[in-house]
């Protein structure tokens, strides 16, 4: 019999992100079985990491209070450098480990610098090999900058972490969480422009904010779902004159941005939602990490308190589980 060598091979059966979905509209028809629950269970925490290249900094923060608090989550989702925060995160560092590790590699304009000629040209020998490129290696730079300790593969988390990269050619997104670890990371950072596209598992990859810069579709299979939107808002330009042409190209993507992520929060309506103040730092100044950290300090209170509320409301309604709430977005009229 002819073999049609185009048609795709049949796998074995779904894979695990089809049979999350599947979950997700079994749910929806109400055909799910509730989950078992000991009553006064402690809820299954989802954070969605958003994406907001220096800004994203501002996560650690909010880390640190879930780490005071006591709490880890069941499920991670990130876009950009919330992909790579939420890895770290996931890989069992703590708030405080995030934190001096980016102090360490981001401090100083020199060691940033440093450690992006290193990762794109190494030697004279790389210059000659390679050339000088304008586009950044996203594979490269995140091995410049993650910590050595970073598994290579998801399989080496210890919290299921979801990765969201945007496929150029399908235009849709591309979501992650088997397989080779890093390559997902550089997909997800890809900024168009700024870092060559990755090719990565049948697909071409850029920054994951093109299609989905908060990720709480992929965070929401849990019973307190938690937002972190570290975009930014435009109350601190108002007033500004004329920004220059690289504020313009960041500034019109935050503004396409914003316009996903209220789609996307209204159809995943979060427990708990935050957007720090952190419009008045560039998103390319991540030397001025010690800067971004200390802005958001004072949020953390407030962070706190919503997250004890929502976590008080689920003990004290055992009723109000995945199962019963298929799908967010269904029961938005939810305080």
């Amino acid at each position: 019999m002819f073999k049609n060598p185009f048609r795709p091979r049949r796998k074995n059966g779904p894979t695990a992100l089809q049979r999350r979905g599947q979950l997700y509209v079994d749910r929806l028809r109400g055909q799910a079985p509730p989950p078992r629950r000991d009553p006064g269970a402690m809820p299954r925490i989802g954070v969605a990491l958003g994406g907001g290249s220096a800004r994203g900094l501002s996560h650690i923060p909010y880390i640190e209070a879930m780490d005071e608090m006591g709490l880890t989550p069941s499920i991670i989702a990130g876009t950009s450098i919330g992909a790579l925060l939420g890895a770290g995160w996931a890989s069992g560092m703590s708030g405080k480990a995030l934190r001096d590790h980016s102090f360490s590699v981001l401090s100083t304009v020199q060691t940033m610098a440093g450690r992006v000629w290193s990762a794109q040209i190494g030697d004279l020998n790389g210059l000659w090999r390679n050339g000088l490129s304008v586009q950044l290696d996203g594979l490269a730079v995140v091995n410049a900058f993650v910590p050595e300790t970073l598994p290579q593969s998801f399989d080496g988390l210890k919290v299921p972490l979801y990765v969201v990269a945007t496929d150029y050619h399908s235009w849709h997104q591309v979501v992650f969480n088997t397989g080779p670890l890093r390559p997902a990371i550089a997909g997800s950072i890809s900024i168009p422009s700024f870092f060559r596209p990755v090719s990565f598992a049948n697909h071409l990859l850029v920054d994951g904010g093109v299609v989905n810069p908060l990720p709480v579709d992929q965070a929401a299979d849990c019973d307190v779902l938690v937002a972190i939107d570290v975009n930014g808002d435009p109350t601190a330009h108002r007033y500004v004159a004329a920004p220059s042409a690289l504020d313009t190209w960041f500034g019109s993507a935050q503004i396409m941005m914003h316009s996903l992520m209220a789609q996307m929060l209204a159809a995943y309506p979060p427990d708990v939602f935050v957007r720090p103040r952190v419009s008045e730092f560039g998103f390319l100044e991540f030397w001025r990490v010690k800067e971004i950290l200390a802005a958001v300090e004072a949020d953390k209170d407030n962070f706190k308190r919503q997250l004890s509320r929502a976590i008080d409301g689920f003990i004290a309604d055992p009723e109000r589980t995945a199962a019963t709430e298929p799908l967010r977005g269904v029961h938005q009229d939810r305080k």
